[in-house]
């Protein structure tokens, strides 16, 4: 029991940064202090916890199982402390969401700035990721997700109606290309595709009256970010497959067409989620007691 609470604030800095001298900056002292820091508990622990090179630093097996084990312990401790500081003050705290970017602006544009007004000292942070990650594990107060896709004990708000994923192209493109009559014209076009960061590239899944076509597109242009996706199509660089919330603005005003209608499949609306098994800090209360008013239907 020689290790410290600044040993422990240190160790759970450089696992989440995997970077000494970032680490240092978060927490205010030098890099070659934290390199002490971290030098004498890995001594008092008799094991290490990382493995460093001039160029990476990296959880040992031993560090990554000491994480599991401890990340959700220092969460609690922070937020038995941020409850304890709005008690008689302003609420405060920070919630941090994973969400694809997609995703993330259903709360930016729609949901945190009213939210925000009335919590002045509450912090967001929204951090942009495609993967499908345990939130518990890596620090996460919430994720949002499609429904189908949240895990079972989780619980889940719904953010928004069922929704479409169509191809769209802009009349620019639309003017020297004819446009595709059935799924597989799209090989002969210019299509844009989508990589998660896992490194997998998402099929277009059309689906008419039951029957599905799974088309592993051609393209002069591959992004990880569907905003970027409908900008390209904006621009005329090809036809993109597109969540419906994101291209009706420019459907109505004419920039992009929607290709191949009756192909264009639905999905379960966009949920945020969080665990249900552990007690949330005060502010994380009232985020999701206003998102379940502001929400379509609370699940």
């Amino acid at each position: 029991m020689k290790t410290s609470l600044s040993e422990l604030t240190a160790f759970m800095a450089i696992a989440e940064h995997q970077n000494f001298r970032a680490s240092a900056r978060e927490l205010g002292i030098s890099p070659s202090a934290l390199s002490h820091t971290i030098k004498t508990m890995e001594a008092n622990l008799e094991v290490r916890l990382f493995n460093r090179t001039t160029r990476s630093v990296a959880l040992t097996e031993a560090g990554t199982e000491f994480l599991h084990r401890v990340g959700p312990v220092m969460e609690e401790l922070k937020n038995a402390l941020e409850d304890v500081s709005s008690i008689g003050n302003k609420p405060s705290g920070t919630i941090r969401i994973s969400a694809a970017e997609s995703a993330g602006k259903l709360l930016i544009n729609g949901f945190l700035p009213d939210f925000l007004k009335a919590y002045p000292e509450i912090h967001v942070e929204i951090v942009d990721d495609t993967r499908f990650i345990d939130i518990v594990a890596e620090g996460y107060d919430a994720g949002m997700r499609i429904l189908d896709d949240i895990p079972q004990d989780m619980v889940a708000i719904r953010l928004t109606k069922d929704f479409q994923f169509m191809a769209v192209a802009s009349p620019q493109y639309l003017s020297v290309h004819d446009a595709p009559q059935k799924p597989q014209d799209l090989f002969d076009h210019q299509c844009i595709r989508f990589r998660f960061r896992s490194g997998a590239l998402y099929p277009w899944d059309l689906v008419r009256h039951g029957q599905s076509s799974d088309i592993n597109v051609n393209g002069p242009m591959t992004l990880g970010n569907s905003n970027l996706m409908v900008d390209a199509a904006l621009a005329g660089i090809g036809i993109a497959w597109a969540p419906e919330y994101l291209v009706v603005p420019h459907l109505q005003s004419g920039r992009l067409v929607q290709l191949l209608k009756e192909w264009s499949p639905t999905f379960p609306g966009v949920g945020l989620y969080y665990p249900a098994n552990r007690h949330p800090p005060a502010a994380f209360q009232l985020f999701t007691q206003a998102l379940r008013k502001w929400a379509i239907s609370p699940i």
